[in-house]
């Protein structure tokens, strides 16, 4: 599968803030409307799978804040301390929020693990508790796509955790409903099952969320694709450029969001050093304009000697 998404075009910095800022505003907002909701639905619905599934819907609010407080801190410029820029700190608040959903399904999990071992009779669930569960479906997955969508644009490992915590939700509500419903037809145990589900569901998305954040902060390569998307945009160069003969080797590595390049060209031995290190500079400046994602690109030369 590749590494990178919606690559085509490079994001200017005032759609990157603008974008951020409305993802930011959904998550907030369409998590703190169902959580109410639903937390709600679930106490005067005696629905414990509706009360669970809005404990995970409050913990997408503080997932949503920790995104974007991620996004922010990784869009830092380089520093003395940090010549390499900021970009990891992303990854690093998107493994917080793989944690904090561990954690919710962790307890969530448990809690309807012990009402079934110690028989807890609990009532009907009522309709208000199935039209949260319904509505919850609904609004979880549009606010999934489109969070995703911006997220696709901007780049964001952040963001696209927490569409993923906003599908998370939607899931855990289609079990809240099946239980729900199952409770409502005479078998109240299906309820607290819908229960546990929906915890495995959460933990599943955090441990995806994790495994996802720890590869891009191990220095991996960019696929086959993106590597001759940069070679494509040397080689265009090159053609330009005399003297400069052909792409000897290319290196990526991740950087966050970001990728660096490393990349070898063939020059004529007999071309003074000061031409061919200008030439190497316009080779690099094309790929960082160019190219989207690129953090760094370093052209080295190597005399073309037969």
């Amino acid at each position: 599968m590749s590494n990178r998404e919606n690559t085509s075009q490079i994001v200017s910095q005032e759609l990157y803030d603008k974008l951020v800022k409305q993802m930011t505003e959904v998550g907030v907002l369409g998590n703190v409307f169902l959580a109410v909701f639903k937390i709600f639905a679930g106490i005067f619905g005696h629905s414990t799978a509706m009360v669970s599934d809005a404990i995970h819907t409050f913990s997408d609010v503080f997932a949503t804040i920790i995104a974007w407080y991620g996004v922010k801190m990784a869009n830092r410029g380089e520093d003395k301390e940090h010549p390499y820029g900021h970009e990891r700190l992303e990854c690093v608040a998107a493994m917080i929020l793989g944690v904090i959903l561990l954690g919710t399904g962790a307890g969530v999990g448990f809690s309807c693990y012990e009402s079934i071992v110690n028989h807890t009779v609990v009532k009907s669930p009522g309709v208000i508790a199935l039209v949260a569960a319904i509505v919850s479906i609904a609004v979880k997955e549009g606010m999934f796509w489109y969070t995703m969508h911006c997220a696709k644009i901007v780049h964001s490992t952040a963001f696209k955790a927490d569409a993923w915590h906003h599908r998370g939700d939607a899931l855990s509500s289609v079990g809240a409903l099946i239980g729900i419903a199952g409770a409502r037809m005479g078998y109240p145990v299906m309820d607290k099952i819908a229960g546990i589900i929906i915890c495995l569901v959460i933990i599943g998305v955090g441990a995806g969320t994790i495994k996802d954040a720890i590869g891009k902060m191990l220095d991996s390569s960019a696929d086959d694709e993106y590597e001759n998307e940069i070679k494509d945009c040397v080689n265009s160069a090159i053609a330009e450029l005399e003297g400069i003969n052909s792409i000897q080797k290319l290196f990526t590595r991740k950087f966050g969001e970001k990728f660096y390049t490393d990349i070898y060209v063939r020059i004529d031995p007999d071309m003074p050093v000061k031409d061919a290190y200008n030439k190497t500079q316009v080779i690099a400046s094309k790929v960082r304009g160019e190219v989207p994602q690129i953090k760094f690109a370093y052209v080295h030369m190597v005399p073309d000697i037969h």
